[in-house]
């Protein structure tokens, strides 16, 4: 009788950390599947985007949308820098596929009309780098510049170019942290 009730009870321990095993699997094929498909957390490193997005806030990036519906104008986008593994860029959309983009005397034009509406490039550009002629986007291609003009590395610059729909991780959503921040990112 002894016998049995511990062969029973090695059962029941072997049994129970089956089940541990699983949920723990499960657990991490969910984290998984949400990193690399839905949504993933990044933070702002430096003042490209200020004063939008603040050197130090956390963020996370909707990676789901884009699946679905095409990027708008104005919308705060994350991408990979192509020329360092792990380096990611964030910005803002500026110039939509087929638009023809160019910075004069300070201001972006698009398609020769000023970007009446551009509230948040911060003061007036100094630099317009390779937008100093007019450049027409191809079909699937975005101008992305950060918020903070004179101080982003951005569609401006050879290194960093045009994007693609391909090239976009996700658009910035939510921001968690610093606590007295915290809310839905507004993108236009």
């Amino acid at each position: 009788m002894a016998r049995r009730s511990r062969e029973d009870a090695e059962e029941s321990i072997l049994r129970e950390l089956g089940g541990w095993i699983v949920y723990i699997l499960l657990i991490i094929g969910l984290t998984y599947f949400i990193i690399t498909f839905v949504g993933q957390r990044t933070r702002v490193s430096g003042s490209s985007m200020e004063t939008t997005l603040q050197n130090g806030d956390n963020l996370i990036v909707d990676k789901i949308s884009y699946r679905f519906r095409d990027p708008k104008r104005y919308d705060i986008i994350v991408f990979p820098y192509k020329y360092e593994e792990n380096t990611y860029y964030i910005k803002r959309i500026i110039g939509m596929p087929g638009e023809t983009v160019q910075i004069k005397d300070g201001y972006v034009y698009i398609d020769g009309e000023r970007l009446l509406s551009d509230i948040y490039g911060n003061e007036l550009i100094k630099d317009p780098q390779t937008v100093a002629d007019p450049i027409t986007l191809k079909e699937n291609e975005y101008f992305v510049m950060g918020d903070n003009r004179n101080h982003s590395m951005d569609s401006r610059d050879p290194s960093v170019g045009v994007l693609t729909k391909e090239d976009l991780i996700g658009r910035a959503w939510v921001r968690i942290y610093p606590f007295d921040n915290i809310g839905v990112i507004r993108h236009e």
